[in-house]
Parts: C-alpha cells; structure tokens; sequence
C-alpha cells in the first residue's frame, strides 16, 4: 500500500467482510502515516455501514461532505472511505430524461465511480477506499475507474501470519488452522466454543444476509442449499446445470440452471468461493462446461458444515489452492489426456493435475497428496505429472512438515508445512 500512495489512482482495498480490509486501512497504515508526521486534521474518514453515516450513501451529499473536509489546496489529504458497495446509484434530476437515448440511460445516474473519478483528479487528494463486493469493484475497475484505480486484495490471515501468534507447535498449529481458518476475529478469540459460535454467525448473519438483501432474494433456501453443497464439496468438478440438478432433487421442487448460476455469481461477488477453471495440457484449451469451487476461509467453510466434513484430502487441497491465488497466481486446474490401445481398441482417459500456477511464459504443475509414502502411491500421484508432454517444474506438496526433495523424473517432493511458510526458494514459489 506504501508504495501505491500519492499515485494519482483511487486505492480500491477488497476482501470477504471482517477480513481485516478497515484495520489495515484506518489502523496500521494510518498509525503509520502519523508515525511519519502527517497531523490528524489531514484525514478524511467514513463508515458507510454504520447507522450514524447513512445519509453518505448519497454519493451526492458524499462528495460534498469531503470536498468540504479539504479545502486547503495547500495541505495534502487522505480520505479513506469504508464499504463502499453500500453507496447508493442516485438519479440526476437536471436532466431531462426524454432526451436521453435507451443505451445511455445509465448516464443518468451518479455513482460512487463518478465521484471517486473527480476525487482522484484532485491533487491535494490520496484516496482510499474497502469494499466487498467483487462486482462492483474488482471486476469493474479498469471500466468504471478509467485507469483511475489501484486494487489492494486483501485475504483472511494466511497460515505463515497465523503461526507467529498461534503460540502453538508448526504440526497442532497447521491442524487449527485447517479447521478454523484465518478470520481474524475467530484466530484471536481462545475460547473454541465462542469462536466457531463467531464463525457461524458471520456466515448466517453477515455474508449469507448481505447477498439475500443485496440481489432481493424472495425465497433464500435454494441459495442456503446451493451454499452447503459448495461447501460439501471443495476441490470437486461441477457446473451450474449439475447443481441445479442436486439442488431439485434434495428440494423437490425445479430449479433453473440459470438462478443456480446466478447465485454461484453472488457468492463469488461476495469473495465467499473462488473458482478454478479446467484446462487440457495438451490440447491447450479450457473446458466450458465444468470448473471447481474453493472457499475462500476453512474456518467459515467448516463452520457453515457444523465442523462435520473435515477430509483432509479436500481441506490441504482448498488450502494450497487458496496459498497460491493470495500469492498473486492465476491458477487453473490441469487435464491429462492419455490414450491407450486396450485390446486393439483406442481408449481416451483423463488424469488430473490439482493445479496449473501460470507464472507467465511458464507454469508451475501442483499435485496435493495426503503422502508418498509408498512407490505405489509416488506412481498414482506423479502419473499425471510424467504424462504432461512438457518440462515444465512439476511439484508434489504432502502433509507434514517434510524438506524440499527431487525425485529421478525432476519432480519436486515437499511438505505443504514448508509449503505455507515459504522456507524454501527451491520450490520457485515466492
């Protein structure tokens, strides 16, 4: 964020909710900013989720109340302005409607983008601003921000920041960490009944309440199925149309795969799952029709389950996945086609390889293994792997806290303990 300031762009902060996005923002980097000399009466500051500030959500009344918090064009300002979805779209009334044409009639409209646009241009201005809706954010930023914005992601803690304030051994801490996750709120309340009492109310209660009020959805039990059944199978191949098939069945009642999708959006605006799209290695192509879902915290995916379904295959799997995209990769889901003659007939099969880190020109292949500790099991976990058709760096990550080690085909083995705390440059992973 330090090296982002006075860049001329909006600094867009997102994240789930209670991620830590307001903390980082009006805690840490504003105690730095005083640290360095710049004086309290040069911050500009807004909740736009508390009750007392709703009038702000005017984007209107918004800008007036920080243009008229900064008007000495010879002090520098920082505005930093919390939850910004909640903004609200408000119609200009001194223009004259009939004169506008059908495909324009959004500029009729002010938007919290319009006046982050006109704050950004202003010199003395260093705006900031957290968010939690991918939608109207992150995804938009290039359009509605014209070059004008800079997105800070912000994650649930990662096990490498949870294991200095765990106080616990690397082995007990990573078990902790795989069932409760890294909602900060949750990592600092030691009472374990009271933090996975925390960890479901945020799901029922924040997240699951902000989407049903948010899209106004009249009938929130689908939603709360589709929900358990993402969380009921992390790391497993679906598509919408699958789902809606699961969720008809269970309900008894017929379900679009459109709403299906529609829901699987909301969820992901909502930074709540995070998909991996599926691609053949060798064909070089991504398949349309089915992808898989990961949940962005453990601990609220478990929560959401009443801590019932803890494979540990699935969690070490959702958690590498979720290592990788905090790290800044665009990370895919490998396909392996193989044919074989199997009496005198071609036959096709695929084999998977857990995740493909695109690096650039080059990828990283990522298999997850519970362990290796059998030739047979090395064979069935690196077959995929020695099948690529590449020689791009392919790596094993196991359970336990195992050292970095090279195979006779090139293949890295190490244990997802190292892994998460990134003791090794010999994995290239940084």
């Amino acid at each position: 964020m330090l090296s982002k300031r006075w860049n001329g762009k909006v600094k867009i902060i997102t994240g789930i909710r209670r991620c830590g996005k307001s903390f980082l923002l009006s805690v840490l980097y504003k105690n730095h900013l005083l640290a360095e000399g710049v004086t309290e009466d040069c911050f500009v500051e807004i909740s736009l989720d508390k009750k007392s500030n709703v009038k702000y959500r005017n984007p209107n009344v918004l800008f007036d109340y920080v243009v008229g918090k900064t008007q000495d064009a010879n002090k520098r300002y920082y505005v930093f302005i919390d939850e910004i979805q909640l903004s609200l779209k408000i119609k200009n009334s001194d223009i004259d409607e009939s004169l506008v044409p059908e495909e324009d009639r959004d500029l009729l409209y002010t938007t919290f983008y319009d006046i982050l646009n006109d704050l950004a241009g202003r010199k003395n201005l260093d705006v900031y601003v957290t968010g939690s809706n991918s939608k109207m954010l992150s995804k938009d930023i290039v359009t509605n921000f014209r070059d004008r914005g800079s997105e800070i992601k912000v994650f649930p803690l990662s096990f490498k920041e949870y294991y200095p304030i765990s106080g616990m051994e690397k082995t007990e801490a990573f078990e902790e960490y795989l069932t409760h996750g890294g909602m900060p709120l949750a990592v600092l309340e030691p009472n374990e009944i009271e933090k996975r009492k925390y960890l479901k109310g945020l799901f029922t209660n924040v997240y699951f309440k902000d989407i049903v009020e948010r899209y106004k959805i009249k009938d929130d039990e689908v939603l709360s199925a589709l929900v358990d059944s993402l969380s009921s199978s992390v790391g497993s191949l679906t598509n919408p149309h699958n789902l809606a098939n699961t969720a008809s069945s269970l309900m008894h009642r017929n379900i679009s795969d459109h709403t299906i999708k529609n829901y699987i959006d909301y969820l992901e605006d909502a930074y709540l799952f995070v998909d991996a799209k599926r691609y053949d290695v060798k064909g070089k192509k991504y398949f349309e029709n089915t992808q898989k879902y990961y949940a962005m915290d453990l601990g609220l995916r478990n929560a959401r389950l009443n801590f019932r379904q803890q494979e540990k295959s699935h969690l070490m799997e959702n958690l590498i996945f979720m290592e990788l995209i905090r790290r800044g990769y665009s990370v895919d889901v490998g396909v392996v086609e193989i044919t074989k003659v199997v009496d005198g007939k071609k036959q096709k099969s695929q084999y998977e390889i857990d995740f493909i880190v695109n690096t650039g020109a080059e990828k990283i292949y990522i298999q997850s293994a519970l362990n290796v500790d059998s030739q047979e099991k090395r064979n069935q976990e690196s077959f995929s792997l020695k099948n690529s058709g590449d020689f791009f760096r392919k790596i094993v990550i196991t359970e336990g806290s195992s050292k970095p080690w090279v195979d006779e085909d090139g293949i890295t083995y190490m244990g997802v303990i190292p892994f998460l705390l990134n003791v090794s440059n010999d994995t290239k992973i940084i």
